[in-house]
């Protein structure tokens, strides 16, 4: 049961951080001086990587998304910082983080109950 629930948790947070980024950069904020496509190119195709094994619950693809992570969360602590308006930085912050708690736990605990 809580194996499901940390990947329920952390297919939501990969949801919504993908959306996020998707809306951010093309419709909410599109950058000015690099072609849209470029930005999605190197937001997003990260995240594509991993995303076959993450959906079949394969446990190396699910470490990897948590590591993917990461940056975002990065990105979003530091866009947060420097800006006066944070509410999309501190929702890329949210579901960075939800991601890499949800697949770390599920993770963990799928590797527990498999052994």
């Amino acid at each position: 049961m809580t194996t499901r629930l940390y990947y329920s948790l952390s297919l939501f947070a990969y949801l919504g951080l993908f959306s996020l980024l998707m809306l951010w950069n093309t419709v909410i904020s599109p950058p000015e001086k690099l072609p849209v496509a470029l930005v999605l190119i190197i937001t997003v195709s990260p995240l594509l990587l991993p995303f076959r094994g993450f959906l079949k619950g394969n446990l190396k693809s699910c470490s990897w998304m948590a590591y993917l992570s990461m940056p975002y969360f990065i990105h979003g602590c530091v866009e947060a910082y420097s800006r006066s308006d944070y509410l999309l930085p501190a929702l890329e912050v949210v579901f960075s983080f939800l991601l890499f708690l949800g697949a770390s736990l599920f993770v963990r605990y799928s590797a527990r109950n498999n052994s």
